[in-house]
């Protein structure tokens, strides 16, 4: 459809736009066929900011008796950030919205489980989004410490899926 351009395929792309914003859709992907060999692909995708609310605990009533004092808080380590999995360090997230797969096909063997160790590039997960099958590479080397999803589940776009340490 190089040089070939329709009046209607604008607006087409702008209701695909606003069905996008007016349900709150991450992403929209339509095949329009005109005829034979005539045709048009629209993927419509916007990118959402996660917004992460800390709410503080109100404070105890005081009591009559004074209260022991706390235990000192362990130390959460060296690769612990908080106890969000997205804001690890090694948090392998979700690219788009879909279903991930822990394996290639049913009653195959899991990609990687915990304890394996992977290399950078290794496919970990697969992210099935408008009947394709999209292979999540292993952002860096290291050892499986957390898997954080389950095989079929639907993730969101920047879910953590699994931490590499």
């Amino acid at each position: 459809m190089a040089k070939n351009t329709r009046d209607g395929d604008v607006e087409f792309v702008r209701a695909l736009a606003e069905l996008l914003r007016s349900n709150d859709l991450s992403e929209l992907e339509v095949t329009r066929d005109y005829g034979e060999d005539d045709s048009i692909n629209v993927r419509v995708a916007r990118q959402t900011a996660q917004v992460v609310q800390t709410v503080a605990a109100p404070a105890p009533a005081p009591t009559a008796a004074p209260a022991a004092p706390a235990p000192p808080a362990a130390d959460p380590g060296p690769g612990a950030a908080s106890d969000d999995p997205a804001q690890h360090p090694g948090a392998v997230t979700s690219p788009m919205v879909g279903t991930c797969y822990l394996q290639p096909e049913p009653g195959a063997p899991s990609f990687v489980s915990v304890g394996d160790t992977v290399s950078e590039g290794q496919t970990v997960i697969i992210i099935e989004a408008m009947k394709t099958m999209n292979q999540i590479p292993a952002p860096k080397s290291g050892k499986v410490s957390r898997i954080l999803v389950e095989d079929g589940t639907p993730v969101e776009f920047g879910a953590p899926l699994m931490i590499i340490d």
